[in-house]
């Protein structure tokens, strides 16, 4: 049996969390975060941004594990779900399924992130239906030379142990005065140590960083496009993870972190602002141009989707498949969308929404 070489600390650490350096990224995440807010809520529909920018975090998520797909997969998995032909897309498309799970069970518990939302998010994600791991063995190695690198947890005991008392630290608002982005970095590190899960344990603690910052209050919905950061600056994430556990490193752990944040939430305003401009001006023109077949749920299920087909507007919209197909292509003769086919089925694409989508995602 492998041996830990790392003691888990109870949280928050017996460390200065609050130094200058900390506090001054932290302002600058903070004033980020509160303008990321503010920006989604010039959105009517907030769930929109839930379904359009899901897929994107799950893309960016999954990259960081070697995940790797393109958006058109990605899209094309997301219209035509039982087609087998992009195994990565699935897996991407089941992130974004696991990260809309657990805001769910957020809405539903009253704002609490228990162990079994965590569970059930790994199940969906890995399509398995074990939980935390119970057979001793995993040890995390580097990519390249096979190296071992960090032991976590071995005992099933010591792990549920682990993970029930972050349980406490995640919801309990009571014991600790930090700032909840600091918490939220000390929760990261834990959960990524303990590394309760078989596989996807990167995958559920990203979306274990938004769904805190969502259950604080400093997101409404979790929006907050954290993994494209993260896949930009692997190299340190994953040095500044071990130097934790070998030097005691938190204060830039930290700091990483906080600037995570603070790149992505601007990234992420920047793109529900353009996602905005571009629902009114296409609102603008639905109305002047195309009255008869105008409304507001048409309109969202275009920015919903940015590949739609005839069964999404016929569900969203309450109307008859005839009267989608006759919407959508009306929609395609006024360049709206760009209609095209796949097999036997129509699928219909917002150009202007996709190229945002990639422009942000590329960084370009």
């Amino acid at each position: 049996m492998l041996t830990p070489t790392y003691v888990l600390p109870g949280l928050p650490p017996p460390v200065d969390l609050e130094t200058v350096r900390v506090l001054k990224s932290l302002n600058r995440a903070s004033r980020a975060l509160a303008n990321l807010k503010g920006q989604a809520r010039t959105i009517p529909n907030q769930g929109i941004l839930i379904d359009t920018l899901a897929l994107q975090e799950a893309k960016a998520s999954s990259e960081v594990e070697n995940i790797v797909t393109t958006q058109d997969e990605l899209f094309q998995a997301d219209v035509f779900p039982d087609d087998p032909r992009s195994p990565a897309a699935k897996e991407v498309a089941r992130y974004r399924d696991a990260l809309r799970l657990g805001h769910r069970r957020l809405v539903e518990t009253g704002g609490l992130v228990p162990n079994s939302t965590l569970i059930d998010m790994f199940r969906l994600l890995k399509d398995r239906d074990d939980a935390f791991r119970v057979t001793p063995g995993t040890a995390l190695k580097n990519e390249r030379s096979g190296e071992t690198v960090f032991v976590p947890p071995q005992d099933a005991n010591e792990i549920i142990r682990l993970m029930t008392g972050l349980e406490r630290f995640v919801n309990d608002d009571e014991r600790s005065d930090l700032d909840p982005l600091i918490k939220m970095a000390l929760i990261h590190h834990q959960f990524e140590s303990i590394h309760p899960f078989a596989d996807g344990n990167g995958r559920i603690g990203r979306i274990l960083n938004v769904l805190y910052l969502t259950r604080t209050g400093l997101l409404d919905i979790p929006i907050l496009y954290l993994s494209r950061h993260i896949t930009r600056h692997k190299g340190d994430y994953y040095r500044l993870l071990q130097a934790v556990r070998d030097d005691g490193a938190w204060e830039d752990w930290v700091i990483f972190m906080l600037d995570a944040v603070a790149d992505t939430a601007i990234t992420t305003a920047e793109l529900v602002e353009g996602i905005g401009t571009q629902m009114r001006d296409a609102k603008h023109r639905l109305r002047s141009e195309l009255p008869k077949i105008y409304s507001q749920d048409l309109l969202n299920n275009l920015f919903r989707h940015p590949y739609t087909r005839i069964d999404y507007v016929q569900s969203e919209l309450g109307i008859t498949r005839q009267t989608a197909a006759r919407y959508l292509d009306t929609l395609s003769e006024n360049g709206f969308v760009e209609k095209h086919r796949a097999g036997k089925s129509n699928y219909y694409i917002n150009i202007s929404l996709v190229r945002l989508l990639m422009r942000v995602s590329e960084g370009t």
